[in-house]
């Protein structure tokens, strides 16, 4: 295993572990949807270059607009449910009221 590899697994499950353990705050739940996209992104992008294939240039492009576009829906999420709740605590929401 390259350190390239162990570094991707890595920040990956480092992400994942923090989504699934640290779940008080909202935004520390984006933070970790965010590490877990750029990892992602860093995957993509070392993908072609160990492969020697120049084909797969579009993925990581791709995959860079569509976390950005994650991150604006989840940070106008998090100004609605502060403005509304007051706090953007996960324990306080309620998903079964409207």
């Amino acid at each position: 295993m390259t350190l390239m590899h162990f570094s991707f697994c890595t920040s990956f499950f480092l992400g994942l572990i923090g989504l699934s353990l640290h779940r008080t705050h909202l935004l520390s739940a984006l933070l970790c949807l965010e590490g877990v996209m750029l990892s992602l992104y860093i995957g993509l992008c070392s993908w072609p270059t160990h492969l020697c294939s120049s084909t797969l240039t579009m993925a990581p492009m791709m995959m860079l607009t569509f976390s950005a576009c994650e991150a604006g829906v989840g940070l106008s999420l998090m100004v609605a449910t502060t403005r509304t709740h007051g706090t953007d605590n996960l324990h306080n929401l309620n998903l079964l009221q409207c």
